[in-house]
């Protein structure tokens, strides 16, 4: 049996309830992980604006808002537990480099 979602015009090809159920669900939870990950991307955007401006308050809060960012995102496993932690290091290194000039 083949269900035509009349949105987006793609089929599914589920045979049982629980299968169209977990199709359903996985396309919650894609949604749910996009935003958070876009979320973390726009940050860190702005925080590479903030660095730019090198105001010390500033910096020290958009640090922690990042670092508050990528832990929810490796909470709910959108992102790695090394790819949170590269990217703390790697923003630390660079407030403190920016603070030294």
């Amino acid at each position: 049996m083949t269900l035509q979602n009349n949105d987006t015009k793609e089929y599914i090809l589920a045979n049982h309830k629980s299968a169209k159920k977990r199709v359903r669900s996985s396309k919650k939870r894609a949604i749910d992980n996009k935003r958070v990950l876009q979320k973390l991307r726009n940050f860190e955007k702005s925080f590479k604006k903030d660095l730019k401006d090198k105001n010390l308050k500033v910096l020290e809060e958009s640090l922690k808002k990042l670092f508050k960012l990528s832990d929810k995102a490796k909470k709910r496993g959108v992102i790695k537990k090394n790819t949170s932690s590269r990217k703390k290091s790697r923003y630390s290194i660079k407030v403190a480099t920016a603070l030294k000039k």
